[in-house]
Formats: structure tokens, sequence, C-alpha cells
């Protein structure tokens, strides 16, 4: 792992394509409505520094969930308030869990090896602009891919800074803590990860994070 953030939060609902695919799995579709157009974003907890795995080490899965994607996203890293880097997130969801009821987002997204960080981290000054990366994502299974999928930063509806802002209304965070900002690839329905695929993430300017995927 390039670096052991602290903590990992992160947002949700920050594309248009998250928001309705979120709706599209869930029995209450509105409330994934409403916070993409509120002024306050949706932000949450997303793991510990044990939860999180580096480039090449395997993300899990939960054995009580039947539909499992992985979720490629632009993370920031804050330190004394601001945000002095980015890397990249995997937010990895159950979305089956979420889905039956939007108060089990907590067992959708913490679990064990939830997250993957990496492959580096990249300082702000390094990075132009954050909100005009190409983003790919690839999954592999026995040497064979299975979903691919593409988009770019600037589709986010909010921005970096934004979404750094509201995590620190009334809430100090640790220095080096990340924040994942939101996905828009998202697999088909029918989709879900399987013990063995590979999973990996591109964001321009900053790198390509491999995982493989096992059951925890």
């Amino acid at each position: 792992m390039p670096f052991e953030p602290p903590e990992v939060w992160a947002a949700g609902v920050t594309y248009k394509t998250s928001e309705m695919e979120r709706r599209r799995e869930s029995g209450t579709p509105d409330v994934y409505s409403m916070v993409y157009s509120a002024p306050r974003p949706e932000v949450f907890f997303k793991a510990t520094p044990e939860r999180c795995v580096g480039p090449f080490d395997s993300v899990g899965i939960r054995e009580d969930s039947d539909w499992n994607v992985p979720e490629p996203e632009l993370a920031f890293v804050l330190y004394g308030g601001a945000i002095v880097g980015y890397t990249i997130g995997n937010d990895m969801s159950s979305r089956q869990i979420e889905g039956e009821n939007p108060l089990y987002l907590p067992q959708a997204k913490v679990f064990n090896r939830c997250c993957s960080i990496g492959p580096c981290f990249v300082t702000a000054e390094s990075l132009d602009d954050p909100h005009g990366l190409d983003v790919t994502c690839t999954i592999t299974r026995a040497g064979e891919e299975v979903f691919s999928g593409s988009t770019n930063t600037s589709q986010m509806a909010r921005t970096c800074q934004e979404l750094a802002d509201w995590l620190q209304k009334h809430n100090d965070v640790p220095n080096m803590t990340a924040v994942l900002t939101g996905t828009s690839i998202v697999p088909p329905p029918d989709f879900t990860l399987q013990e063995g695929d590979r999973v990996s993430m591109t964001i321009q300017g900053i790198g390509t994070l491999v995982n493989d995927v096992v059951v925890v």
C-alpha cells in the first residue's frame, strides 16, 4: 500500500449513473434522487486501516450477499484539512444488502477487505485538474474479460473540495485520511463478482490499481 490512511471515508451518488443504479437496486429509490440534488452530499465512513488492502492484494466480497461489485473511485487525501494529493480507491459494495434497505449501508460497505487503495500517492501539485481525468475499470475471470467500463471525473456533480468541506464540518479527521469520491462505472444488474476475479482500475495521471477477489 502506498500509504496507510488512518481513516477512509466515501461519498455516494456523486454521478448521475450512480444515482440511477442505486435507485434501480433499491426498494426505496427516492432517497437517492433526493441526495443527488441536495446541498448536503452522502458521506459515510468506509474503512479502518485493518480493512484496507494495497495493490495486488485481495479485496473481499461478503459471503452473505449474492450481488457484489467493485466501485472505481478517485480518492483525495487530507492533511491539515486541505487536499494534498490523490490516489485510487476501490469501494467494494454489496448491492444486494444495501438494496434491501438503505439503513443497511454500513453492512454493505464496511467489512473485511472492503477497500483497496493505490497504486501510489500523487501530490495535488502534480495533478493539474482532478475533475478532468479518464477512469476505466476492467474485470477478468479465468483470463477472460467479463466487464469493462469508463467515465471521466468531469461527470461528478460535486467537486473534491466541496466533499472535503462537508466531511470536515464539525468533524475533525486525522491527517492522511483518504476520501473516495464516488463512481459512475457500475456493472449491469446481472453481474456479480466471483472469487478469483481480477479487478483493474486506471485513473489518468495516477496509475492502475489491481486486486483479485476472495470471499470473506
